[in-house]
């Protein structure tokens, strides 16, 4: 499916703006978040502003997987983790190619506590995930994200599984993961990272 182009207000300063360019032409601030670190640095209330002109831009183009993507990347910096979740899966709906939409998608779900506590159900789905973003695009983010599920509720629970946290750290770290990379998973995460990791 084709990138739709959407008119919107530019969530940084309010011009007309379309989601074709990368960058409104009067404050030089992203019209679209594509990344997690676009809105990482960026003050709350900026997120916010972000946030609410990409809901109003949804009510008329709610299909559309690039402003859910970009309004979750806010949610997710805000720490609402159920909403970012329903955003990134609503984007995952309309473009099932975009390895970040399913790892972030698999961040939320944890809804900032630790994989220990979360449900079966609920690792399971995250790990569905991951996979589905490591098929696309392999990254050693994405194994460094399943290292610590596999940790936290696997090895932790003395529960089997294959292959274990070991194996995932091993491959994260042959294909590349970053301690800024690491520090800020644990960051959004809203826990404290594990220090067998």
């Amino acid at each position: 499916m084709g990138q739709q182009i959407i008119e919107l207000n530019c969530p940084g300063c309010g011009a007309r703006v379309s989601t074709g360019q990368k960058e409104c032409d009067w404050c030089h601030k992203p019209v679209i978040i594509t990344t997690f670190n676009s809105v990482y640095s960026m003050p709350i209330a900026e997120v916010n502003k972000y946030a609410g002109a990409y809901k109003t831009t949804l009510k008329e183009n709610p299909d559309s997987d690039e402003i859910n993507k970009s309004v979750a990347m806010c949610y997710l910096k805000l720490k609402i983790y159920d909403k970012a979740l329903a955003s990134f899966e609503r984007a995952i709906e309309d473009n099932f190619d975009d390895s970040e939409t399913y790892f972030y998608a698999a961040v939320c779900l944890l809804n900032g506590k630790k994989a220990f506590l979360a449900q079966r159900n609920i690792i399971d789905k995250v790990i569905q995930y991951i996979d589905a973003a490591n098929m696309i695009e392999p990254k050693g983010i994405y194994y460094y994200y399943l290292s610590y599920i596999k940790y936290d509720f696997f090895e932790r629970k003395y529960l089997n599984t294959s292959p274990n946290y070991i194996d995932c750290l091993e491959t994260a770290n042959e294909y590349g993961v970053s301690e800024y990379d690491k520090n800020m998973l644990f960051d959004i995460l809203g826990v404290s990272k594990p220090s067998v990791l």
